[in-house]
């Protein structure tokens, strides 16, 4: 699988573990940014990534931030983005099955390293289930389309 993945400084240590665990798994990943701890804005980084996804480069698409909430705000403001700030498995797995999410936020602060890495896994292996569920973001996206 491509994945996109950004953060700002706040969510880099994060983002480094997360991309080291995905590459082991096979997945091919670019790092959209930051690579430091000194302060920037994260729609600098989020923006780039989650067009990345949008227009069908990458397959799905991790942000990271200290809440995980700003970068997810900022990748649902790009067209085609489902982005769900997930900080647990339950979540992950659900907005995949029932959201199609195409992308996955969270905060550095907020999650734990162990944590973070099995929410990662559930929405990287978890597949839409489509069925009833495609109606809705069909809605969902309908409303964008009018915007």
């Amino acid at each position: 699988m491509k994945i996109a993945v950004a953060c700002d400084h706040a969510g880099l240590q994060l983002k480094n573990v997360l991309i080291e665990e995905m590459q082991k798994a096979g997945h091919e990943v670019k790092d959209f940014g930051t690579y430091t701890e000194e302060s920037c804005d994260y729609p600098d980084y989020v923006i780039p990534t989650a067009k990345a996804v949008a227009n069908g480069e990458f397959d799905r698409g991790v942000v990271v931030c200290g809440t995980g909430l700003g970068v997810s705000m900022t990748a649902n403001k790009v067209h085609g983005i489902r982005c769900a700030v997930c900080h647990d498995t339950f979540s992950a797995k659900a907005t995949r099955q029932h959201n199609d999410a195409n992308m996955l936020a969270m905060g550095q602060r907020v999650v734990g390293t162990g944590v973070a890495l099995e929410v990662l896994k559930a929405f990287l292996e978890t597949d839409y289930e489509g069925g009833r569920h495609q109606r809705r973001i069909d809605k969902m996206m309908a409303l964008e389309k009018q915007q």
